[in-house]
């Protein structure tokens, strides 16, 4: 998940943190966010801002995440390293500052899935790398109804979403396949909606003792699966208040302790505060 931009580095004068927190919750609602199982589409217009060079703090998350330009223009510091769009794609766990203006798409995709397992095949390791953007120019031409006066329902937007990630999976060959006890607890995790799931209950529902299991979940999925739920009641309560929840609630009903949980692991996995997604 990416999203909205704040000030990093300043040009010319250098605005106070009050002058472009305040312009970018102004200006953040030129977006959209529309979650379905496995994935989500983030779109966002961020205007030009004088003297002002705007992105996230640094920040990692679980999914890959996939992002191309429908007009405007991004890039992305990884490392040392300055890449430039249109259309780039990053391994999961991947620290990033994201750097954007103009109108621009970013599809989070959960390595799980069936597009999150071919995505990782065609990363082979590596941190990033730049796809072709002719091959989703059409799917990228769609999404411009972000920005129609007459706004998009969800299920059209999740319709073109879906369609991307198809085009991104749209072959199968060598795609490595998860442990079947592990894929067992996370399809069950996919039918809990308070996600509360504990390890050991987890454990129990792979027919492993906690400690094998704990093993062989990192070795499937390639983190602790306290980090993996963390992962999943933060996009739940993503996909909560992009459909109205208030900050505090969509926290309370996705797992966390408070809102000011919620709102330090939002910011410290897209780099950018939680309040943001008010606006939209």
């Amino acid at each position: 998940m990416g999203g909205a931009l704040f000030v990093v580095h300043g040009r010319g004068r250098v605005p106070s943190a009050v002058d472009v927190l305040a312009w970018a919750m102004k200006r953040i609602g030129r977006g959209r966010i529309v979650l379905w199982e496995g994935a989500s589409l983030w779109a966002f217009d961020v205007p030009r801002a004088p003297d002002v060079r705007h992105g996230t703090k640094a920040h990692a998350h679980h999914a890959l995440q996939f992002t191309f330009s429908v007009g405007g223009a991004f890039a992305f510091r990884i490392g040392s390293e300055t890449i430039e769009g249109p259309a780039v794609l990053i391994a999961p766990d991947v620290p990033h500052v994201y750097l954007a203006e103009g109108r621009n798409v970013i599809l989070f995709v959960e390595p799980e899935s069936r597009p999150g397992a071919m995505l990782l095949r065609d990363l082979a390791g590596r941190p990033f790398m730049r796809p072709d953007l002719a091959t989703f120019e059409d799917l990228a031409a769609d999404l411009t109804c972000i920005w129609d006066e007459l706004r998009p329902d969800d299920a059209t937007l999740a319709s073109i979403g879906r369609a991307l990630c198809e085009r991104l999976a749209d072959r199968d060959d060598g795609v490595p396949v998860v442990d079947p006890r592990i894929a067992r607890v996370i399809e069950r995790l996919r039918d809990d909606p308070d996600l509360r799931v504990t390890a050991r209950a987890a454990a129990g529902i792979a027919c492993l003792s906690e400690s094998r299991f704990s093993h062989l979940f990192v070795d499937q999925i390639g983190l602790p699966f306290r980090t993996y739920m963390l992962w999943r009641r933060l996009s739940s309560a993503v996909d909560r208040m992009a459909s109205g929840a208030s900050l505090t609630n969509a926290a309370h009903e996705a797992g966390f302790a408070d809102s000011a949980h919620f709102s330090r692991t939002f910011l410290r996995m897209f780099g950018i505060p939680a309040s943001v997604l008010l606006m939209i």
